[in-house]
């Protein structure tokens, strides 16, 4: 009995593991069809309904948008609860680490910290946009979208977002490359850099490609902002909505 109850924190940290995988590639496939808008009004529109399932059902059901983002927020809480076991439980235990990271001064300990810093913010920054998706499913398109990010002022959110939740998820990566990657002990100090640029490339290229794409939405939001909060009208709006 005292055998299996040892084999739950390694467990735990396992689906702590595969939890933050799961994120991380919810969030770079999210990106990417976010930065749809970067191709035009019409492939955003078109994103939209694949999502909300009209080209699979005939007609756009946007509760299936609700749903993914209630999925996506169900596996945010678990992953957070799962974190909190590292946490620093106290003052005492924090003003420990503190001293330890800045005695060793190790990267990689810095990493975890900083880590710890950005995932306590996503859990906030994340759980507002998520609940505005889950409440509002049918307010997304390239219109309704920029209006809500710069009539409705989003965009210092999602400016906030876009930097904390790629740098949580790359030195995440990171992590679970190190962690969990087929390394031997010989060559693990060599794949750690290796590993470090690849991560700095692809957080750089998210960043650029987030960017890009909050500046074009603020850029049609800026446009549209006399139609602000109108219902979607075809003669005023073109094909997208």
């Amino acid at each position: 009995m005292q055998h299996t109850l040892n084999r739950w924190p390694a467990r735990l940290d396992l689906l702590q593991s595969l939890s933050g995988l799961l994120l991380v590639l919810f969030i770079w496939g999210h990106m990417f069809f976010e930065s749809s808008i970067l191709l035009g009004k019409d492939a955003m529109l078109w994103v939209t309904k694949m999502f909300e399932g009209e080209h699979l059902f005939g007609q756009p059901y946007p509760l299936l948008v609700s749903a993914a983002a209630a999925i996506v927020f169900l596996l945010i809480a678990l992953h957070a609860l799962l974190a909190l076991r590292k946490f620093p439980a106290s003052y005492r235990q924090y003003q420990r680490l503190n001293q330890h990271v800045g005695s060793i001064r190790h990267l990689d300990t810095t990493l975890w910290v900083v880590q710890v810093i950005t995932g306590f913010l996503l859990f906030f920054l994340a759980s507002v946009h998520l609940l505005v998706v889950m409440v509002q499913p049918d307010n997304i398109g390239p219109y309704a979208s920029s209006d809500r990010i710069w009539s409705g002022r989003f965009w210092i959110l999602y400016a906030f977002l876009l930097l904390v939740v790629h740098v949580h998820a790359g030195i995440g990566i990171y992590r679970l490359a190190m962690k969990w990657g087929p390394f031997s002990a010989a060559t693990s100090g060599l794949w750690r850099g290796r590993i470090k640029l690849t991560v700095y490339c692809i957080v750089a290229f998210y960043l650029c490609l987030g960017t890009a794409s909050l500046v074009t939405y603020m850029r049609i939001g800026a446009e549209h902002a006399p139609y602000a909060g109108e219902r979607y009208d075809p003669a005023i709006h073109g094909a997208a909505r």
